[in-house]
């Protein structure tokens, strides 16, 4: 293998490494998002937690095996998750709209990151890579998507 492509190869397991731990933070977030919500619009937003939480999950493991495909290691550690990440773990207290704008803000970080994971990938000529990233923003544009419509006003059950 070649410096450049080894240079390349490395690049690409360290992205998909660092989306494997924002997909194991998101989803721990997210849990905690469904524990801890409350008020008249508990049930829906417990359930939609708990929804986005475990899609957020299966991720890890798409993220995992890809880097095993294309020879790199992934993150298999616990204690590696965290410094891994380029998102942080929600550790604040917060009403259930702070809860909803922190989710937002991850998916906002997670969508810029794997367009740009995605267009390195493509350019690389990983086009494997750069498809799962694809898939993967619309998973976290949906998600975006519902939880910006809960802070939409003029329906008199906004959080």
């Amino acid at each position: 293998m070649t410096t450049t492509l080894q240079a390349s190869q490395t690049a690409l397991v360290k992205a998909l490494n660092r989306n494997q731990a924002n997909a194991l933070v998101a989803y721990l977030n997210y849990k905690k998002y469904h524990w801890l919500t409350f008020g008249p619009l508990f049930r829906d937003l417990h359930l939609l937690f708990e929804e986005q939480g475990g899609e957020v999950f299966a991720m890890i493991d798409e993220l995992a095996e890809r880097s095993l495909m294309i020879d790199g290691v992934p993150v298999a550690n616990p204690a590696d998750y965290l410094p891994t990440a380029s998102i942080q773990g929600s550790t604040a207290e917060m009403s259930v709209r702070e809860m909803i704008e922190e989710a937002i803000a991850t998916h906002e970080q997670i969508i810029s990151e794997m367009h740009e994971d995605a267009e390195v990938s493509a350019n690389a000529g990983d086009i494997g890579t750069a498809d799962l990233y694809t898939r993967l923003v619309q998973v976290h544009q949906k998600h975006r998507w519902f939880l910006k419509e809960l802070l939409k006003k003029g329906n008199g059950l906004t959080v």
